[in-house]
């Protein structure tokens, strides 16, 4: 558990990106019918998505081949690389909730297209949030003269998945914002990222 103060927040729904939501559902060029499905799979959630995240500020130190994060130590060559400019880090998990993988379960077996689409509506939303918490932590780097990383998860370059199990030790994003990691490391709801902020000095 991290002695830094963790923050929650939540936020209203962000405006739906609808030519992003059929990119990630593989729709290429025009498809009316594939716009309808989309039109409808939004109205079907709308009003059911919360929108949360939880985060904490660290300190770092470059160590070598080895940065110190505050909450673990990595040798992540991809994000020692990312952070060469950076004192400090934004830890943070972001969910959508768990009502959009209800939808797509309800639909899995009686309409397949639809939970796919559904599918590409809950990373489409996620992605959203992720964007507009990481837009308005930059906002506030740049008021005080600093700057922002891009945002960088488990998974990205050499950084490896396990880092998540510090993540959670650290963020305790279960008990703040209902989000939970299983023993595979993947997270429930699955249309939820966690990710590093590097804070410029």
């Amino acid at each position: 558990m991290s002695d830094n103060l963790i923050y929650t927040k939540s936020y209203s729904a962000p405006e739906v990106d609808r030519i992003e939501a059929l990119r990630y559902a593989g729709v290429r060029g025009e498809s009316s019918e594939m716009t309808e499905l989309l039109e409808s799979c939004i109205s079907e959630i709308e009003g059911k998505i919360g929108y949360r995240v939880c985060y904490s500020v660290y300190d770092i130190k470059m160590c070598g081949g080895e940065v110190d994060l505050g909450f673990c130590k990595t040798n992540s060559k991809s994000l020692i690389k990312t952070l060469e400019k950076c004192d400090k880090i934004l830890l943070f998990c972001a969910t959508v909730g768990v009502e959009i993988d209800r939808a797509i379960a309800k639909h899995s077996l009686i309409s397949p297209a639809r939970s796919v689409m559904l599918q590409a509506l809950g990373s489409e939303r996620v992605e959203a949030l992720c964007d507009m918490f990481c837009r308005e932590i930059k906002n506030a780097a740049m008021a005080v003269g600093r700057d922002t990383t891009r945002r960088f998860s488990p998974g990205y370059g050499d950084l490896p998945l396990e880092i998540q199990r510090d993540i959670f030790l650290s963020l305790e994003p279960n008990k703040r914002i209902g989000v939970s990691l299983g023993a595979d490391l993947f997270m429930t709801p699955t249309k939820s990222v966690t990710a590093i902020i590097g804070i410029k000095m």
